[in-house]
């Protein structure tokens, strides 16, 4: 049966549960990832062990559809709806994420970030060139899949934003291998989630942020939507992985519409399914 499911005491209780679960397994993980090196192969890998717990937690199971490219370096870009795609591709894919380098100095985040391999770009005018050319060599470097969202920010799901051409720099002018990822949110039985239960409980985003679409009624922070999702009994995300088109001689701005345009069109085709 598809459908959100109603709330009730035994489910708030339920959610609860997984939500103290959560922060206990936060908890008992610390000691694990201080002692693991930084920013190396098996602290990466342990950040997939990391998400899993919490996708099981939250009752998030995961459909695949396509293959994740052996080219590398590897940039993958995809939609963003929630918290949850932070978890569901380093567990689908293993590798770690770029990042805007103020996340690096958000307290505890910003550790465990810096731990599991996350690549931080510094946005600042002043610093652009010399830090866009040390990202572009430590990308060259890397065995592991690199995720962004070029939306830079989350939706209501009703659409896909169009994409920041800044995050596309350190595939400019590279052999970077970029490919496309589309994230669809389902119901348990399969149903896709229409777009105004989507925009009341799953997505996590900002009201102000929407070009289009429905409105949520209530803004929740990031730890409230995952005990939302948990109260509700979580759901599926299809995740399809799409062939990398050729980007070579594209400036940023280039890439960032072409991706946006391949993006944006296979995820308004399976949402009509």
């Amino acid at each position: 049966m598809s459908g959100v499911r109603k709330q009730n005491i035994f489910n708030t209780i339920t959610g609860s549960i997984r939500f103290a679960a959560f922060w206990i397994m936060v908890v008992l993980q610390l000691p694990i990832i201080a002692l693991l090196p930084r920013r190396k192969m098996i602290t990466v890998k342990y950040m997939a062990v990391f998400m899993k717990i919490l996708l099981i937690l939250s009752s998030i199971k995961i459909v695949r559809h396509g293959q994740i490219s052996k080219k590398r370096p590897l940039l993958v870009a995809g939609n963003h709806i929630s918290v949850f795609e932070i978890a569901t591709f380093p567990v689908m894919f293993g590798g770690s994420f770029i990042s805007k380098n103020d996340v690096r100095n958000w307290p505890l985040v910003g550790y465990i970030a810096n731990k599991f391999g996350v690549v931080f770009i510094d946005r600042r005018p002043s610093h652009a060139t010399e830090a866009l050319a040390l990202v572009q060599n430590e990308i060259a470097h890397i065995q592991y899949p690199l995720y962004i969202f070029p939306e830079g920010t989350t939706t209501n799901g009703a659409y896909v934003k169009e994409f920041k051409s800044s995050l596309f720099n350190v595939a400019e002018g590279t052999d970077v291998t970029v490919q496309p990822v589309v994230t669809q949110y389902c119901f348990h039985d399969g149903t896709p989630i229409g777009e105004e239960d989507l925009a009341e409980h799953y997505a996590y985003f900002s009201n102000a942020k929407q070009d289009m679409g429905p409105k949520c009624s209530r803004e929740r922070s990031a730890f409230g939507q995952i005990f939302h999702v948990m109260v509700l009994g979580g759901f599926t995300v299809n995740v399809y992985m799409l062939p990398p088109p050729p980007l070579a001689g594209m400036d940023r701005k280039q890439m960032a519409q072409e991706m946006h345009k391949i993006i944006s069109d296979k995820y308004t085709e399976i949402q009509k399914r």
